[in-house]
């Protein structure tokens, strides 16, 4: 079994870097590449948990490194800007789920489509937006702060559909729960994360050990994703802020040249590839018309509730234009969200289809129409 595991890492690894090589040779994402190499490698290879459990390390490696990238300045100086464009894409994709769903569900379901339709999965858009070096633009800024705040709304727009879909009284406590621990938490990594973080790693010196201030980098990486999941709120939330906070120290060009080494060497790689193998293409051959217009209700419903968030908190057309695109795909947080209402015994599995089909195609859109955005300036 182990060794099975190793020869399926090591063909996903070969696979990412042959086609994203491919893809990049063809003027598209190497992320893209990567993401069919794995849907053509699911033709007639399974995944397993082993495998899944690398992915899952590389899309919080991700987050980690996009985190050292960023300028903690710049992060706050989005702040306001960030919220009003994941407000906006909040309600504008709950309000088009909600209303192209009715015709083909109940109100109830309905309600539960429009919330499994606000969620941005912003991994996508981060490696993209590396590869073209404007994710620490003031519009990859936004987009990584406003898919942080879109997150928590999905799923607090969640809480309040599954319990209108059950017909019982909202649980505003939880509400409570999930708005108090945010906010303590990115308050915790912007105001005291940097200075402690400094500290540590300054005292860190005495440990004369080779590669301790990543291995320690990797510690909190992990500590902190656990924490945000056990708060109840996704890792790529804790991933993300812990590598804000390491990366506005001294530290931060080691960390980072050793973590770039590690993630794209093995983790991020084998993720997009396995994001490819979990999107099965027989899914397509058995698509239905309401699973078509969701799809594209998802694409349009970011565009213009975000785009025109960007627009109202200050950004050119152009700009807003740059943003709606970037917060176009939907992944883990999706199908999360999914699980919890059939779980809750608010939806079927016959859902999942339609919501699959939605993952797919705003996956294997978002790169190419990143490019052409940002291409045209």
């Amino acid at each position: 079994m182990c060794l099975e595991v190793l020869l399926l890492l090591s063909l996903m690894l070969a696979v990412a870097k042959i086609m994203g090589y491919i893809f990049e040779r063809l003027g598209q994402p190497a992320v893209l590449g990567q993401i069919f190499g794995g849907l053509l490698l699911g033709l007639f290879i399974e995944t397993n948990p082993v495998i899944s459990e690398f992915a899952n390390l590389g899309v919080l490696l991700l987050l980690f490194i996009a985190g050292l990238e960023s300028e903690l300045e710049e992060f706050k100086k989005v702040g306001k800007r960030s919220v009003i464009v994941a407000v906006f894409g909040v309600v504008v994709a709950f309000l088009f789920g909600f209303l192209v769903a009715l015709p083909f569900t109940s109100f109830e379901r309905a309600i539960i489509y429009g919330a499994l339709m606000t969620p941005t999965s912003v991994s996508i858009t981060v490696k993209v937006l590396m590869e073209m070096r404007k994710l620490n633009t003031i519009e990859g800024t936004t987009i990584l702060a406003a898919a942080v705040v879109d997150d928590i709304l999905g799923i607090i727009v969640l809480t309040f559909a599954i319990s209108i879909a059950r017909r019982v009284s909202i649980e505003y406590l939880k509400v409570m729960e999930v708005l108090v621990s945010v906010s303590a938490l990115i308050f915790f990594f912007l105001y005291f994360g940097p200075r402690l973080a400094e500290t540590f790693f300054r005292r860190l010196r005495i440990i004369d050990l080779p590669e301790v201030e990543t291995a320690f980098a990797i510690v909190f990486l992990v500590l902190f994703s656990y924490l945000a999941e056990h708060l109840n709120l996704a890792s790529i939330l804790g991933a993300y802020l812990v590598g804000l906070a390491i990366g506005q120290t001294s530290q931060k060009k080691v960390i980072l040249d050793h973590v770039n080494i590690l993630g794209y060497s093995l983790f991020i790689p084998v993720f997009f590839v396995e994001v490819g193998m979990k999107m099965k293409a027989h899914h397509l051959l058995h698509v239905s018309s309401f699973a078509i217009l969701y799809t594209l209700m998802a694409i349009v419903s970011k565009i213009v509730g975000c785009g025109i968030g960007a627009k109202l908190s200050g950004f050119n057309w152009r700009s807003s234009l740059k943003i709606g695109v970037g917060m176009i795909p939907r992944m883990g947080v999706e199908l999360a969200m999914l699980s919890i209402a059939i779980s809750a015994g608010v939806m079927d599995l016959a859902s999942l289809t339609v919501i699959v089909v939605m993952v797919f195609v705003t996956t294997l859109i978002t790169p190419p129409l990143l490019k052409v955005v940002y291409m045209k300036t």
